[in-house]
């Protein structure tokens, strides 16, 4: 199994790595994707992969960071897309919960990664977040950008907008919680070649480990057994559909 996006260099994490990563493999999780949510975190994100080869990662500029850069900021990401080890930009996109960045810089520097992602031919790590509708909009202008809509909470609906518009979705230990309905409802709605499982770690443990405050990649295994539960696919081979999503949406060899 894949976690398909964590946050290996977040402290929580990173203070424990070694330990970490062997409850990881001790339940079968045999590849990571590490996800960067600015620029300085992009480069320790990068320098992680270099020392752990079943680690792949993608780097981007975190709506809730888009305060620090400027447009011209995106041209780092660039230079830093070509390292062999990251696989994806991201992630980005537009945050209305949290409103850290005027919208409109929110927007500007989303489209910014979007053209580079255009140019460069690497699929995106979409944040979203009371958003839809506006990231949509957005993305529409870049037609040809391959994407994953990343720890999916929006509404059942919402999730079908984002399938028929072509993207994919990745699903968290939100669904494990029990007033979550819609989000199980949505993976329902999920055609299973477009569908990631991920654990978003640190944050969001799932089920029934939610004591465990820091959330790791070892967990990504209760929700995709909630999410082969709800679709009526066995573990196993829910397992090797996700797992082959995952390799197949990155381009991981």
């Amino acid at each position: 199994m894949i976690d398909s996006h964590c946050h290996l260099s977040d402290p929580r994490l990173l203070g424990q790595l070694p330990e970490v990563l062997a409850r990881a493999k001790a339940a079968g999780v045999d590849r990571i994707i590490s996800i960067g949510t600015d620029l300085p975190d992009d480069e320790k994100t990068i320098a992680l992969c270099k020392t752990l080869p079943h680690v792949r990662c993608a780097v981007g500029v975190h709506p809730n960071h888009s305060a620090d850069v400027v447009v011209a900021d995106i041209e780092r990401l660039r230079t830093l897309q070509a390292n062999p080890a990251v696989l994806a930009l991201g992630e980005m996109g537009l945050d209305y919960n949290h409103n850290n960045s005027p919208r409109i810089h929110q927007r500007q520097i989303f489209e910014a990664q979007l053209q580079l992602a255009t140019d460069v031919n690497k699929p995106v790590v979409i944040h979203c977040r009371e958003a839809v509708d506006d990231t949509l909009a957005v993305m529409k202008a870049f037609p040809q950008v391959r994407a994953v809509f990343h720890c999916f909470t929006g509404t059942a609906d919402e999730a079908t907008r984002i399938l028929n518009a072509g993207y994919w979705i990745g699903y968290t230990g939100v669904i494990t919680f029990k007033k979550s309905d819609e989000q199980r409802e949505a993976v329902r709605r999920t055609p299973l070649d477009r569908l990631l499982v991920e654990t978003d770690a640190p944050y969001l443990t799932p089920e029934p480990m939610r004591k465990q405050k820091t959330n790791e990649p070892a967990l990504v295994t209760h929700t995709a057994r909630v999410a082969a539960n709800v679709l009526g696919v066995p573990f196993d081979e829910f397992d090797e559909l996700t797992t082959a999503n995952t390799l197949r949406f990155f381009g991981w060899e």
